[in-house]
């Protein structure tokens, strides 16, 4: 049997096909099919054949050993292939998050049930899904175009009674029934059922790594079931190939899509497990954030820590850290003022921000509420912020600094993206996987191997002068070392001045107003109950979010580690927070109530 043959694809400008196992020969470049060559068992009359077994049609030798594929072969094996490859996909996920990322292996037994118990529900393996999809795919027929008339291999397939091939109805009615996000999302589904602390980020940000079998999952796929047969005249590649990755959204809407179909009834999310991952990548303190955080969710229990179908709503991972954002805006008091006494040590930034300080004329009146001040005239004593801070201030203050100077470093980087030999490698086990050149070039193998060394010798040469000059920097006397750390002393001193203050407050107004956010001076003449202040969103033509430094610093650093933007956080927030304050009144309603005098005895006890 002949494995491979030189010919011109009439497709691509491939030269090269390989033989299906199937008796056809495709294209190894587009996959097509060489509908005029057959390949034949080899007898006695063969042996001067100079092509091997190759026939032609033209040819005419009757054709031996053939088989007569019947409708139900084609469905039947179709509908097989498809239902078994997305099935070792999803194995092989749930292997790789055991093996790989330590999560527990009940999720293996788990993907199982959920896995089947879809399948039931889409209907996808009774008698009459074939039938029924063809049935539809006649009925329409809007907008549909000539189609081109069947070659080769293609006239003793079935088709419809408008002459679409079967084949592509059916693969078709599969992939969009079951299509192939449902294997990364039945894969964290189960990861949300086993209360692993694993997030719909982790699941993409994997995949498209590749450590999590998905785009080059057709590899193993087809080593696992074997080349396609003639009666399912689909490659692998074109099967199981994704097109484009799924996004967040999409991915946890999907999954509790799944549950809701079979009828799962899912818990919320592992606040504990996710809270305290999230505390640690901002580098704050666990052990006194995150007890106070679970009280406030267990007292809570905001509906939105469920998985929800409805694309549009906000993302379970949002009300996550809402519930940090809001316990730690207790515990440290980050309302305002605390941002601007680390931004300054005298009373420049302080002037600043008081003489020019809130944009559109926002300011905080002394309850807590935002409202817009037409005179945003501030006379508070410049040094109430900075002189004397408390220690809960002071903790406020190092909580601020913790999350300021962590914000450039919570940038979430893929691991093809270190150097160009990660990003070259990842191209070729997951961007072009099961690609190759069309035809052996020996002049284009030589040239990249020039190229490469040339890139090597390159890369080795810059370290070396690199290195030269760090060698050269640490060899300097001692009186350059002084000279250097009095520069730094005198850096750091004239830092503090007027024009430096002001830049650091223009840096802030800038940042927040690229987010639609509105800069709030700090309150004068705070008192002790004024306590919790609560933001509003003020519509101008587009929605604008007046906040303070403190608030602001907070929510960036934390819409970054959750992966939203900075206005998605601010708009959970706003909803957690009013969700609080329904709750407050209701407990105070319920408190104030007093029982009738006329009530029975079992309402007075």
């Amino acid at each position: 049997m002949t494995e491979k043959i030189q010919r011109r694809c009439e497709f691509c400008p491939n030269l090269s096909f390989v033989n299906g196992g199937d008796g056809f020969f495709y294209c190894n470049g587009c996959g097509s099919q060489a509908n005029d060559i057959i390949d034949m068992s080899v007898d006695n009359d063969d042996g001067c054949n100079v092509d091997g077994g190759i026939y032609r049609t033209s040819q005419c030798r009757p054709k031996r050993h053939q088989i007569s594929l019947t409708y139900t072969d084609y469905y039947s094996e179709i509908r097989l292939r498809y239902v078994m490859g997305l099935q070792a996909m999803i194995q092989m996920q749930c292997k790789t998050l055991v093996e790989k990322f330590n999560v527990t292996p009940l999720i293996v037994g788990l993907a199982g049930p959920i896995w089947l118990r879809l399948l039931a529900h889409e209907n996808a393996l009774s008698d009459e899904w074939a039938y029924n999809v063809i049935h539809e795919s006649e009925s329409q027929t809007q907008g549909e175009g000539e189609l081109p008339q069947p070659t080769g291999s293609q006239k003793t397939e079935p088709h419809n009674s408008l002459g679409k091939q079967a084949v592509t109805i059916w693969h078709k009615s599969l992939s969009s029934m079951i299509p192939l996000p449902c294997s990364l999302a039945i894969s964290f589904l189960v990861c949300h059922v086993a209360r692993e602390a694993i997030l719909p980020t982790d699941i993409l940000k994997w995949t498209l790594e590749g450590k999590l079998p998905y785009f080059a999952a057709f590899l193993e796929i087809e080593k696992q079931l074997g080349p396609p047969s003639r009666s399912c005249p689909i490659s692998t590649i074109r099967m199981f190939r994704p097109i484009r990755t799924v996004t967040l959204q999409k991915l946890e809407s999907l999954a509790a899509s799944i549950a809701t179909k079979i009828g799962l009834e899912l818990p919320s999310v592992n606040f504990h497990a996710i809270a305290a991952r999230y505390l640690k990548h901002l580098s704050l303190p666990v052990e006194k954030i995150l007890p106070q955080a679970c009280q406030v969710y267990e007292w809570s229990m905001p509906p939105e820590l469920y998985l929800s179908d409805n694309d549009s709503r906000l993302p379970s991972r949002v009300c996550v850290m809402s519930i940090l954002i809001v316990t730690m805006r207790m515990l440290y008091d980050l309302n305002d003022g605390k941002w601007e006494s680390i931004a300054c040590c005298s009373n420049n930034l302080v002037s600043a921000v008081e003489n020019g300080a809130g944009e559109r004329g926002f300011s905080c009146n002394a309850r807590g509420a935002v409202a817009e001040d037409d005179s945003a005239s501030h006379d508070a004593d410049p040094h109430d912020s900075t002189s004397d801070l408390s220690k809960s201030n002071s903790d406020a203050v190092e909580l601020l600094k913790i999350i300021e100077e962590k914000y450039n470093e919570l940038s979430d980087t893929y691991e093809f993206s270190k150097d160009l030999h990660s990003y070259l490698r990842y191209c070729k086990d997951v961007v072009f996987a099961g690609l190759g050149p069309a035809y052996d070039d020996h002049e284009e193998k030589k040239l990249i191997e020039d190229l490469w060394n040339f890139y090597q010798s390159h890369k080795a040469g810059k370290a070396s002068e690199d290195g030269k000059t760090r060698h050269g920097c640490s060899s300097r006397p001692k009186e350059n070392e002084n000279f250097r750390n009095d520069s730094c002393k005198c850096i750091c001193k004239t830092s503090r001045d007027d024009g430096d203050s002001n830049a650091t407050l223009r840096q802030l107004k800038v940042d927040m107003k690229e987010n639609r956010f509105v800069y709030i001076p700090p309150r004068k003449n705070v008192k002790k109950k004024d306590g919790y202040i609560r933001y509003a969103r003020k519509k101008d033509g587009a929605y604008l979010y007046a906040v303070h430094a403190d608030y602001y610093i907070l929510l960036r650093s934390c819409a970054k580690v959750a992966q939203v933007d900075v206005r998605t956080m601010h708009v959970g927030v706003l909803t957690f927070e009013k969700r609080l304050e329904m709750l407050e009144k209701r407990i105070g309603f319920c408190l104030c109530k007093r029982i009738p005098d006329d009530s029975c005895e079992f309402c007075r006890d």
